[in-house]
């Protein structure tokens, strides 16, 4: 199936050869009926199960997707300047501050954004959430329990010394991670001094510091770990599958991550762009996105499947309520960089 890019491409040539250079009636038809949706590379197939197909059959607009990681998808946006292939950009909400910052979206307001919980509307980002991600502790109910497991000790308890894991600061609980030990052992979510020093001291411990899903599904799975800090969606399916694997919140410094809607600055379908997000959000929507692609929802009216209530119980469709928070961008943008290169040498290098 030809892209948008390609029917504009057509449809100007065609215009041109004819000598209606003064017509771009087939140009705009184009790009109203098309609308490019940039978006992560995996469970693509649900995604368009879940909800670009239901929109696009009450809408007539058809969507193209554009996937890749946060990095590449917003260095590919920067390099567009200010023309954008595309309209709706999902990203993780560092990588949307990172944009913010850069100029590089618009204020997004659509009607659904009154039935969101506040945190998925917080001002802080330029687009609403419209999934979140909780971080917490997946481990083996035949070695732990809940209550050890949610003891952030356990991974500096030598009595399970190359059994446990603990992401990488590249990956999204990695920045969680550090986060809650910040505020279980120093000043607070930001006290990268504290956190750093005390996951130093557990480094040793550590048998993986791992930067996959699959990296730390296995690791359970084969045996090789008995827990390991993940976000609550590893565990959907092990648990569901029937293995002694569950999930639990920590006792102390809970964080979760949330991934935005942004709309970027010089998108040519912004009509659409609206209607696409208007209809993400809503109770519809967000119901089959956690039942077919297992994203925990913002909308409080959507449907939690029983395989995720069964994971994080009221966690799902409350997580304030549950004592999860956000994180400041603010405070993270201009760090960033700093933080890395301390994490990798003085935790993940010892």
């Amino acid at each position: 199936m030809p892209t948008r890019r390609a029917v504009l491409a057509v449809a100007l040539t065609l215009l041109a050869a004819a000598g209606c250079s003064g017509s771009s009636s087939g140009d705009e038809q184009a790009a109203q009926n098309t609308l490019v949706v940039s978006t992560f590379p995996f469970g693509v197939k649900e995604f368009e199960q879940a909800v670009v197909d239901p929109f696009t059959k009450k809408t007539g607009i058809k969507v193209e997707l554009d996937t890749g990681s946060n990095a590449d998808r917003l260095s590919k946006l920067k390099l567009a300047k200010g023309e954008p292939e595309a309209d709706v950009v999902l990203i993780s909400d560092y990588f949307a501050a990172l944009g913010q910052k850069d100029g590089l979206f618009e204020k997004v307001d659509v009607p659904a954004m009154k039935e969101l919980a506040p945190f998925a509307t917080e001002g802080a980002y330029d687009g609403p959430a419209y999934t979140h991600q909780l971080n917490g502790v997946i481990y083996n109910t035949d070695k732990l329990t809940k209550e050890q497991a949610a003891d952030w000790q356990l991974f500096g308890n030598a009595a399970y010394q190359k059994k446990v894991a603990l992401p990488d600061i590249s990956v999204t609980a990695g920045q969680l991670m550090i986060s809650g030990v910040g505020e279980a052992y120093g000043k607070g979510p930001y006290d990268i001094d504290a956190s750093l020093r005390t996951l130093a001291g557990w480094a040793p411990n550590v048998l993986q510091f791992y930067s996959s899903t699959t990296e730390v599904t296995n690791l359970l799975s084969q045996g090789e770990i008995v827990a390991a800090d993940a976000l609550s969606g590893f565990a959907t399916q092990l648990v569901t599958s029937g293995e002694p694997i569950a999930w639990t919140a920590p006792a102390k410094g809970r964080y979760m991550a949330t991934n935005r809607a942004m709309i970027p600055k010089g998108a040519r379908n912004q009509d659409g762009a609206k209607k696409f997000i208007d209809y993400l959000l809503s109770a519809e929507a967000q119901s089959a996105t956690a039942k077919i692609v297992g994203d925990l929802p913002v909308n409080p009216k959507a449907d939690i499947p029983p395989d995720i209530a069964k994971v994080t119980g009221e966690a799902a469709k409350d997580p304030v309520a549950a004592g999860y928070k956000t994180l400041d961008p603010a405070q993270l943008v201009d760090t960033r960089d700093a933080w890395v290169k301390r994490f990798t040498r003085e935790v993940a290098g010892k």
